[in-house]
């Protein structure tokens, strides 16, 4: 049987699924004080920010799908090993600039790890693997001359 933190975190998930993305409805389940942080790249969002994450990954990756494998549950922490996957036809951008697309798709482990309280999300961490996704997009080794300035 689900727990209700289960059923609120599937229900983010498919809020940012390329067939179903609507990202209103996704910061909606974070409560006002609540949070985003993309831990490999070190920025937090806030407020209608939290949903930035989500559409740049739906432009990148117009297909994009998180595989959900396992959740973990545990009183208002819930923690979810899945992978990140999609076909790279948009401009991701990054910290040294934006990766044009490369057509090529990723299929990448990632693990989440969300705390709720009174059926909100206070913080969610995500800690996704840019060294994979990059190897993936075959950039990793060339990273400087595949970003455009």
């Amino acid at each position: 049987m689900m727990s209700n933190n289960e059923e609120i975190i599937r229900e983010l998930y498919a809020f940012a699924e390329a067939k179903s993305k609507d990202t209103k409805k996704f910061v909606s389940l974070f409560a006002d004080d609540g949070y985003f942080y993309d831990v490999p790249g070190g920025q937090k969002y806030h407020g209608n920010d939290i949903g930035l994450p989500v559409d740049v990954m739906a432009s990148a990756f117009p297909d994009i799908h998180r595989e959900l494998y396992t959740f973990y549950v545990k009183d208002d922490v819930v923690i979810v090993e899945l992978a990140l996957q999609g076909t790279h036809k948009g401009d991701f951008p990054m910290a040294g600039g934006v990766l044009t697309p490369t057509g090529r798709r990723m299929d990448a482990p990632c693990c989440d790890v969300f705390h709720l309280k009174d059926g909100k999300i206070t913080s969610f961490h995500c800690y996704n693997l840019p060294s994979v996704i990059l190897q993936q997009l075959g950039v990793l080794g060339n990273l400087e001359a595949a970003l455009k300035r």
